[in-house]
């Protein structure tokens, strides 16, 4: 039987400077593919070659990945100042309507960093441009020297809310999480669920309150040793799970064709 086929949103990057790409982390296709049980499919985040509603009917989820752009501050009304950062307004166009379109058709998908703030600007929410600027809080961002394997240590604990979606997922209160990210949510987006929070009370986990589907995001990289990390394993079966459930409804004509 095939895999279902994930989509794993693709970034843009200038290779030498000069010759332009789309890429995409190898521990995400690793993650898909060897944890989720699904087909990996590297998507170029860009309205001159693909479609919404191309990749919804290509693909059977989707995997919003970090980045180091942020989302253009424009798409929840604010103006953009230097402490946003790069942007990349190719991907902007594509995924926050695709969020939207998975969140009311019931389609799967899994934020991660960028795509766990993605989530909620494309639902209506803001976020800060710099979590470390705010009084009270930590330095979120990912470490300017060490081995990959340092920048993606373990270095907070998230805490869960008592008996929710990702509370029953892991099966404990409280997980140990990395954390390389710069940019967190302000106001929450329409429908948003807060369910997990850093110590210093930035949010960690979300879901989409009585969406149809999967829609699981997280501020931390799970990727990154997924099949080795209690926690990152449990959140890539729930999703490849539920990238297979969206397959058999297709089969049975449970899921019709998007418009």
């Amino acid at each position: 039987m095939a895999r279902p086929v994930v989509g794993i949103i693709g970034n843009s990057y200038l290779m030498n400077d000069q010759y332009p790409t789309h890429a995409g982390g190898t521990m995400n296709s690793d993650a898909v593919a060897n944890v989720s049980g699904c087909l990996p499919l590297l998507v170029p985040a860009d309205p001159r070659f693909v479609s919404v509603a191309e990749l919804m009917e290509i693909c059977d989820g989707f995997l919003l990945t970090g980045g180091r752009p942020n989302v253009h501050p424009e798409e929840y009304g604010e103006a953009a100042t230097e402490a946003h950062g790069e942007f990349d307004r190719a991907r902007d166009a594509i995924t926050l309507p695709l969020i939207r379109a998975c969140v009311e058709r019931g389609q799967p998908f899994l934020g991660i960093c960028r795509g766990f703030q993605e989530v909620n600007v494309a639902l209506g929410g803001t976020l800060y441009p710099e979590i470390r600027e705010l009084p009270g809080r930590m330095n979120h961002r990912m470490p300017p020297d060490g081995t990959l394997e340092e920048k993606f240590a373990l270095r907070h604990v998230v805490t869960l809310t008592e008996g929710g979606v990702f509370h029953r997922l892991f099966g404990a209160p409280e997980v140990m999480t990395n954390t390389l990210h710069g940019q967190g949510i302000k106001v929450p987006g329409q429908g948003i669920v807060i369910d997990g929070h850093a110590p210093d009370g930035t949010p960690e986990a979300t879901y989409v309150k009585d969406a149809p589907g999967f829609t699981l995001s997280v501020q931390w990289h799970p990727e990154w040793d997924a099949a080795n990390d209690p926690v990152s394993r449990p959140l890539f079966q729930a999703f490849g799970d539920a990238a297979r459930g969206w397959v058999e409804g297709k089969r049975t004509g449970l899921f019709q064709k998007s418009a």
